[in-house]
């Protein structure tokens, strides 16, 4: 009798469960009860087991047996294709018909259902692509002309269908198989044309997808593909006539449009995004952008070598020209600077390319001379790091275009080059300017201490290689200047500068000046084993060292106090 109580308790619990379950179907606007937490309750064996619902997985075995049915027949419609009872025409054109089934049926699935898209889309493709892959290269039913116009249809198709329910995976399906079987058929079919037509409607629809927030991550596939293509069309055509044979002949429009279109349709896409939208610019956009450029720039002057790189030229100095006024009338104002940055750059590298490629070498060096005074002074005296860049890299550009470079090269360390050319006393003038025109950078930031080095150095090399021109040319009025009269000239020449550059550096507060100094006894010190000591002249030798001493002794000296 004691243990009565416990079965009469968990009967009444079981009727009080009871009970609030009736309730709850004759009033379902009430409050949920708390019949769970009771239920929770009770002993672990009161409670009856249920069993595991095993809809989702009869569910997915459904789908994949529907998917193996399509697959079996695509088979059958492949052997229809191989007898001959039926037109192979009508054979192909029933196959493609029945590889779009299977993509509407895709798009066509519950919402939340992705395993039954995912499937059914997948089908598709495999239906499509050996298919049609045989259709165009065994059975000779489809010319290249029509594949690629199939592919493009299929694309097209999967877009459409997909946008509205925004079914990405769709969209990665269909691009990404297209887009592989175009590549594999233009070199298969050696009509590259047609399938790089194909390829260009696929990018094109990859940015409108991604400029209405849509399959924004299969755009890098697709980019590389067309790019893959494009880069194998300049490769065979690039090369002589004898060893592409088996390729049709291809005139020089038909040779430029596709990385025209290419360089045109991601050039739009940026412009719109960064300027119309205001968006920040991507690392995919900015690449690809750049890889659309080389590769309209290296089919115009592989293709048109007469005139293709005037025009070439032209048009960076226009397309520069374009991207400054954006920079400075849009971006600049912008609180993202990336956008600044990215079309900065693309800015001064179209400048320079133009420069080089339609102007003459009479011409090159001072435009490219004035450029970097223009731009040095404007960023001075706005304040703009970004200009200042710029006004550093035309100086750079400037030195190397006028042989300054190797000019200053020769007569500090090498065979005298005699005297200068009108170009490298430009650009010496040119590189003292800016840097006269630079503020001292005490405090200031690593970038503009290193614009600053960078200037400083062109300046002063330039100086102290004219110096030593100078004096040779002073010493041969009245001896003839041997290699010892050479070496203690350059020693000299380089300590008057060092003493120069620590009483300058202090003085003006440009610490610059006092690091190149500090370099320069390096140089003297390397120049004494390598060259002096190496000529055996004792006297020009012991002079030579003692001016090294000296200077070591009075640089410490020279600079003030800061």
């Amino acid at each position: 009798m004691d243990d009565l109580p416990d079965p009469l308790d968990l009967l009444a619990k079981r009727l009080e469960i009871l009970e609030r379950r009736v309730c709850e179907l004759e009033h379902p606007t009430t409050a949920p009860s708390t019949a769970l937490a009771l239920d929770i309750s009770l002993p672990v064996a009161a409670q009856a087991p249920e069993p595991l619902p095993l809809a989702s997985v009869g569910g997915a075995f459904s789908v994949l047996g529907k998917a193996m049915l399509g697959i079996a027949g695509a088979y059958l419609l492949r052997a229809v294709a191989e007898s001959t009872s039926l037109p192979k025409t009508a054979v192909a054109a029933l196959a493609i018909a029945y590889a779009m089934l299977w993509l509407i049926c895709a798009t066509r699935t519950l919402a939340g259902a992705w395993f039954a898209t995912i499937t059914y889309a997948c089908t598709s493709a495999l239906i499509l692509a050996p298919m049609l892959w045989e259709l165009t290269l065994s059975f000779k039913v489809l010319t290249a002309v029509e594949s690629a116009a199939v592919l493009g249809a299929f694309v097209c198709t999967a877009s459409a269908l997909a946008w509205k329910r925004n079914l990405t995976s769709i969209f990665w399906i269909a691009n990404v198989t297209a887009a592989t079987v175009a590549f594999a058929l233009s070199i298969a079919t050696r009509e590259m044309t047609p399938f790089i037509a194909a390829l260009m409607l696929m990018v094109l629809l990859s940015e409108y997808a991604a400029f209405r927030d849509h399959g924004l991550s299969v755009r890098p596939l697709v980019a590389t593909i067309a790019d893959l293509a494009i880069a194998a069309q300049f490769y065979i055509y690039a090369r002589p006539q004898n060893e592409r044979a088996d390729y049709p002949f291809l005139g020089m429009p038909a040779l430029l449009v596709p990385a025209l279109t290419l360089f045109l349709i991601y050039g739009t896409s940026v412009a719109l995004k960064t300027v119309l939208l205001e968006r920040k610019i991507s690392a995919f956009e900015t690449v690809q952008a750049t890889v659309a450029f080389l590769l309209l720039a290296c089919s115009v002057l592989a293709y048109e070598p007469q005139g293709g790189a005037s025009v070439l030229g032209v048009s960076c100095l226009l397309l520069s020209a374009a991207s400054y006024a954006t920079v400075f009338g849009i971006f600049c104002r912008a609180p993202e600077r990336r956008n600044e940055r990215v079309f900065a750059t693309w800015s001064a590298t179209l400048f320079l390319a133009g420069s080089v490629l339609c102007l003459p070498t009479s011409l090159l060096v001072p435009c490219v001379a004035v450029a970097a005074i223009v731009a040095t002074f404007l960023g001075v005296f706005s304040n703009r790091l970004l200009l200042q860049f710029h006004g550093v890299a035309y100086l750079i550009a400037a030195t190397v275009a006028s042989g300054l470079l190797y000019y200053v090269f020769q007569a500090l360390v090498g065979t005298l080059p005699g005297a200068p050319a009108w170009r490298e006393c430009v650009v010496t003038a040119c590189a003292v300017l800016c840097y006269a025109a630079r503020k001292p950078c005490q405090g200031d930031t690593f970038e503009k201490r290193l614009l600053d080095i960078v200037s400083a150095f062109v300046a002063v090399s330039a100086i102290a290689a004219l110096l030593v021109e100078g004096l040779v040319s002073l010493t041969a009025l009245r001896v003839n200047p041997g290699a010892q009269h050479i070496a203690f000239i350059r020693t000299l020449t380089i300590c008057a500068t060092v003493l120069a550059l620590a009483y300058s550096g202090s003085h003006w507060r440009r610490m610059e000046l006092t690091r190149i100094g500090y370099a320069a006894l390096v140089l003297v010190a390397a120049k004494l084993i390598v060259e002096d000591l190496r000529l055996g002249h004792l006297e020009f030798t012991a002079a030579s060292i003692f001016l090294f001493a000296i200077t070591l002794i009075a640089v410490p000296r020279v600079r003030i106090s800061e």
